[in-house]
């Protein structure tokens, strides 16, 4: 049985900025995100056409990534609004990490770069640890 990891309703919301791959990204798909990053949403036509299609992203998303300890949603919005200061680690327990981030920007930026790419698998990763 799948658990709910991802929120519908976060995904409508970062779909309003979906031009910028935000929804792609926190449910899981970098690859794409990076795609509507640098093509406006595909020329806004992917983005218009993923109105329709975040039901399966996020079914897709609660089959792949498991449910424990740490929300993924809080992990997001942390990730997105104070990378730069690394919050989402310190609430990850990365403690050393947050550190790092605080005092350099998130590393000048690409370490936030990076765990856009990869914030579900560390979620992923801790909450399988239990």
């Amino acid at each position: 049985m799948a658990y709910e990891t991802h929120s519908k309703a976060i995904g409508y919301i970062l779909w309003l900025f979906g031009f910028t791959g935000s929804h792609r990204f926190y449910y899981g798909r970098p690859i794409s995100g990076t795609i509507y990053l640098f093509t406006f949403g595909l020329f806004l036509i992917g983005w218009i056409i993923d109105l329709f299609l975040i039901p399966g992203m996020d079914r897709d998303a609660d089959f792949r990534y498991t449910e424990g300890r740490i929300d993924y949603t809080a992990a997001w919005i942390l990730l997105t609004f104070l990378g730069v200061l690394g919050i989402h680690r310190m609430y990850m327990g990365k403690w050393i990490s947050a550190i790092i981030y605080f005092l350099t920007g998130g590393i000048v930026g690409i370490g936030v770069i990076y765990d856009f790419w990869t914030l579900n698998g560390q979620v992923d990763e801790i909450n399988r640890m239990g």
